[in-house]
């Protein structure tokens, strides 16, 4: 019977021994890693991206709806690519769970004054859900509820000490003068009472002041990129006060002749409201002929320029011109002068018709210009410019009806002499108002362009057709001055 107890595993002090030492193994290792999760257990791990950890740590408590579901096994900064940073932090989740919808959110709140924190899980109500590995991402601005501890943390150090040093200077500014306390407290109940109609306006709608601050935000963003010059600018302000520092009385008398300047302005400027009125519409009529002006320019240039110099000569001008202006004056003033322009008056009249009849002949024929021409050429001896007047006796003989001798009918050669070389041409044919494009007349310049294919027998009057408005040009010769 002892043999067989000496051989039992109790019996054994070593074995118990190994035995126990294995059990406390497993037991710290378990208490050791029992904040990163039980080996053997499965989890479902999801990540979650915040801006800030905001004091959690790894091995706190993940909760949904006040109940522990897993905890935060890892947490890890990073920088993204804009400057800014966030913290990522692997959750393990007990896999008995359901999975999380993909618009669920976190918060992280306190769960004890001393600072410890946990991480709250606000399940989302989308059918697609959160697979394993997945990401949740919180915005990058939050609305984050102020914590314990951020109100401690609000007294720090130097808050501390800075209110200490507030509370020694209030108190010794406030020391004696209870009764100019008192005195200022009784002063402002009507500052206050008329305080209130003002704060009323100034909240109204239509003052807009819920615009005034962003406006100021947006006017101070403008500015920054030109701080360097703001500041130089204060630099040189400081300069201009050190000179006005450096001259009081100078500035004392600007400052005392100010009121009076005010009492004129008050005085004067109403009074020079219409004028100002009268103004701005001036200007307001001259905007489009301005404009005008200023299309015109560059036309207006080159008149101005070759303007100056006649600018320049025009006071010689002017005193040649009051002579001028004394005869003109003196003949004016002559009492024969209005009989006489009475008849060149009456004689404008009279050759209006004749000038009007005539004109057509020159202006479109060059008739005028043709005679004067062929009438000098007439005249002039044979040289280089023309040659003397000749004549030639044109001898045709003298039949019944010709234009040689007495005839007591028009010209106009038997049939049979019609033929016969040097003899056929014994037929009158005349012209004796040809058409010059005058009024009532056909536009044509006939004289000198007449065809030869008259009609046979006698012609008189105009030649059938239009013979057209080509005649000779006259021209000067360029050497003659």
């Amino acid at each position: 019977m002892n043999r067989r107890r000496n051989n039992s595993i109790a019996a054994n002090p070593i074995l118990i021994g190994g035995v126990t030492v294995l059990v406390t193994i497993v037991a710290v290792f378990l208490s050791y890693n029992a904040n990163h999760g039980l080996p053997f257990v499965p989890t479902y791990s999801v990540d979650v991206v915040v801006p800030n950890s905001a004091g959690l740590i790894a091995g706190n408590e993940v909760r949904i709806g006040g109940d522990r579901v897993g905890m935060v096994r890892k947490i890890t900064g990073f920088a993204r690519a804009d400057g800014t940073t966030g913290a990522r932090m692997e959750l393990a989740l007990e896999d008995k769970s359901d999975h999380l919808p993909v618009d669920s959110t976190v918060a992280i709140r306190p769960k004890s004054p001393l600072g410890l924190k946990y991480l709250v899980i606000n399940r989302g109500k989308a059918t697609r859900t959160i697979p394993q590995g997945g990401t949740i991402t919180a915005p990058r601005e939050p609305v984050r509820p102020v914590d314990i501890d951020d109100w401690f943390n609000t007294y720090d150090e130097p808050t501390r000490e800075g209110s200490a040093d507030n509370l020694l200077e209030y108190g010794t500014a406030f020391a004696g003068r209870g009764g100019d306390i008192n005195s200022a407290l009784r002063d402002l109940n009507p500052a206050l009472e008329h305080a209130g109609p003002a704060l009323e306006n100034l909240n109204a709608t239509a003052t807009k002041l819920d615009k005034l601050f962003p406006a100021l935000a947006q006017s101070a963003a403008e500015v920054a990129p030109i701080a360097g010059i703001q500041g130089q600018l204060f630099t040189n302000l400081a300069q201009t006060f050190k000179a006005f520092s450096d001259n009081t009385s100078a500035l004392e008398a600007a400052i005392a002749g100010g009121p009076v300047a005010l009492d004129t302005a008050t005085r004067e400027l109403p009074a020079q409201a219409e004028f100002t009125d009268e103004t701005t519409e001036l200007f307001r009529r001259l905007k489009r002929p301005l404009r005008s002006f200023a299309n015109a320019s560059v036309d207006l240039a080159p008149a101005l320029r070759a303007g100056v110099p006649a600018l320049r000569n025009s006071p010689q001008l002017n005193e040649r011109l009051v002579d001028t202006l004394n005869v003109v004056d003196g003949f004016v003033n002559d009492e024969r002068v209005l009989p006489l322009l009475t008849r060149l008056t009456r004689t404008s009249d009279l050759l209006d018709p004749l000038v009007s009849y005539v004109t057509p002949a020159q202006t479109t024929c060059n008739y005028v210009s043709l005679l004067l021409r062929n009438v000098g050429s007439m005249l002039s001896e044979s040289d280089v410019v023309g040659s003397m007047l000749r004549a030639t006796p044109m001898l045709n003989p003298q039949v019944a009806g010709s234009e040689v001798g007495p005839s007591d009918v028009p010209a106009n050669s038997p049939p049979d002499l019609k033929d016969q070389a040097g003899k056929g041409d014994s037929i009158l044919r005349s012209n004796p108002y040809p058409n010059t494009a005058s009024p009532g007349q056909t536009r044509e310049c006939e004289a000198g362009n007449e065809i030869l294919n008259y009609p046979k027998g006698l012609s008189i009057g105009n030649v059938p057709g239009d013979q057209g408005t080509v005649v000779d040009k006259t021209t000067r010769p360029e050497n003659v001055k």
